[in-house]
């Protein structure tokens, strides 16, 4: 087996939530907080969830400046897999985003304004949990059928798709507190989502889902296929794709004259098969009025399905979603 194929395998295993390297989730909890090169971290305020049974475990960055101005109001950053987004310890490949690193040297540098990250570790049932749920109901039935089997057209047990538990347990329970317990600027034009891979299309299913709520959003490496990469059907994947976004999205309040969006690919690993999906995605929402400022859809060449790549370039996404860069 190529060690190019072993990589996308891998890389389709973390998409699931089924792979673990450096630390699983039992061995985070016997670590403490992440540890962080600058500002500081806190456990999340909320202890239970009347929408998820198996609450994920949140992590709040406060940047440096948030001790030193008792005054200030801070714009907040939700972010997926929190475990890879601070420190390598807790993560699943020895790897970070840097995010604490890279939002103090834009911000010291003055192309940034010190955000609040709020990141929200990965949920047991990741693929499931991440999945847009209504943008499900309106992809091919065989593609359906896919997604609820247990492992992309395997035998497992049948997932339950959980986006709208998921989404309601952060824009209904951990956003009002983390608004309550820190000096936060709460409205959408100050709140951003963002995340990779899968946590790519929970962050665009979430402003869609409340675009008064998250005014932007983020996906690096966004998985717009959806699904495994091997099913026969390939060929026509982008189009239906592309088609139900199109159908979901019509259903939605989303603006784009109001709300953002950042999307972005590499070329390598499991991004190799991406450039299709994107095409097909962009010009649809170019179709429904999607442009720059508002919308940007990235390319980055060479660049594979991994932390280190998108800590490489997060400072491109995070410079969109400020709308008040200074």
């Amino acid at each position: 087996m190529s060690p190019r194929f072993c990589a996308i395998r891998l890389a389709c295993a973390v998409l699931l939530g089924a792979f673990t390297i450096a630390a699983s989730a039992r061995d985070r909890t016997m670590l403490g907080p992440p540890q962080v090169s600058a500002g500081t971290i806190a456990p999340g305020p909320v202890t239970r969830s009347a929408y998820l049974a198996d609450l994920p475990r949140v992590w709040v960055w406060l940047p440096p400046g948030y001790s030193a101005d008792s005054a200030a109001r801070f714009p907040v950053l939700y972010m997926h897999d929190a475990e890879n987004l601070f420190d390598p310890r807790h993560s699943n490949f020895d790897k970070e985003w840097q995010v604490d690193e890279t939002i103090t040297r834009l911000a010291a540098r003055g192309d940034l304004r010190q955000w609040i990250v709020v990141g929200i570790e990965s949920p047991q049932e990741r693929y499931a949990t991440l999945f847009p749920q209504k943008v499900w109901r309106h992809l091919p039935e065989p593609f359906r059928r896919e997604v609820i089997a247990g492992d992309f057209g395997g035998t497992a047990r049948p997932r339950v798709l959980m986006a709208d538990a998921y989404l309601a347990f952060v824009v209904k329970e951990l956003k009002p507190a983390i608004d309550a317990q820190y000096r936060t600027l709460p409205e959408a034009r100050d709140t951003a989502v963002m995340g990779s891979s899968m946590g790519g299309l929970i962050s665009l299913y979430a402003m869609a889902e409340y675009p008064e709520v998250f005014g932007q959003a983020a996906g690096l490496s966004t998985h717009l296929p959806m699904g495994g990469v091997e099913a026969p059907d390939m060929a026509d994947r982008p189009a239906a794709v592309a088609a139900a976004f199109d159908a979901y999205l019509a259903t939605t309040r989303l603006d784009p004259a109001v709300n953002r969006l950042y999307l972005d690919h590499g070329t390598g690993t499991l991004d190799a098969f991406y450039p299709p999906f994107f095409k097909a995605f962009d010009a649809m929402m170019a179709r429904r009025g999607w442009a720059l400022p508002h919308y940007e859809s990235r390319s980055f060449f060479g660049t594979e399905h991994e932390e280190n790549a998108w800590a490489q370039r997060l400072d491109i996404p995070l410079g969109f979603l400020d709308q008040a860069d200074p």
